[in-house]
């Protein structure tokens, strides 16, 4: 099963998700991540016309008022976006620029008004299909979500367990910004209690600012904390940070880099 349906607390309603990784496998291995069972991997070979019928038979049944006040509260009770995201990194998927593609189709076969978001790590932005995907979504009002936890090498490797600092970060959001409209997102969380430190904050304003004055054209910063527990080793150390220390962080990123925050305790 490819589709799934998630009232999201960043979106402000019924985010409909396309799985693209159903054997839960990623190339990075998140702290926080919520997959249970997680590997390392990439995601495997996607029955395309099967993924085309599940999303249009959810569309059409998501979009009738019964279903949305049995399955979503009120005031949440709408689809926001069509979601490229699931249990691992969706451009892994060597049919990336198809499977976007199919999504753009249900979604004006069935007249929907709601973009079409890449929820991503950014790590295969250079690729040639997931640039052709990217900018196809860029053509028909879609935007990508670009995750950026940490801005320094040792803060990657603690929270996303990669490898590479800001200079790898930098060329992949002007890679993505330059194929769709892009937004960062963060998660911010305690480590034994403790929030990230002012290095690492340093590190990931300047980073920002930096993007903005090279004129990478960004169009904003999610911030949001853990909403559901990790399921991956170490888990029982991380918890939330506070909502006052969260938008405390974004006041930091909007006086040093004029962008729109969100924050999502």
């Amino acid at each position: 099963m490819y589709v799934y349906p998630v009232v999201s607390r960043r979106s402000g309603g019924v985010s409909v998700g396309v799985n693209l990784n159903p054997n839960n496998a990623c190339n990075w291995a998140c702290a926080y991540c919520q997959v249970e069972g997680l590997v390392r991997g990439a995601a495997p070979r996607i029955d395309l016309e099967l993924l085309s019928q599940e999303l249009e038979d959810f569309l059409r049944l998501a979009t009738t008022p019964t279903w949305m006040e049995e399955h979503a509260p009120a005031g949440a009770r709408r689809i926001t976006d069509l979601a490229l995201s699931g249990n691992g990194e969706p451009t892994t998927s060597t049919q990336f620029d198809e499977v976007v593609q199919r999504v753009i189709t249900a979604r004006d076969r069935l007249e929907l008004d709601v973009p079409i978001v890449l929820i991503t790590n950014g790590s295969r932005v250079h690729v040639e299909e997931v640039q052709r995907g990217l900018r196809s979504m860029g053509g028909a009002g879609g935007q990508v979500w670009f995750k950026l936890d940490r801005a320094t090498a040792t803060g990657r490797e603690e929270v996303n367990r990669i490898q590479g600092g800001a200079e790898r970060i930098a060329d992949q959001l002007t890679a993505a910004a330059g194929c769709c409209p892009t937004r960062v997102q963060t998660c911010m969380f305690t480590v034994d209690d403790q929030p990230p430190a002012e290095a690492e904050l340093d590190a990931y304003v300047s980073l920002l600012e930096d993007q903005v004055k090279a004129g990478v054209q960004l169009d904003g910063v999610t911030l949001y904390g853990l909403a559901r527990p990790s399921m991956q080793p170490g888990a029982e150390r991380l918890g939330r940070v506070s909502p006052e220390w969260l938008e405390a962080l974004a006041e930091r990123v909007r006086a040093a880099t004029g962008l729109p925050v969100a924050v999502h305790p």
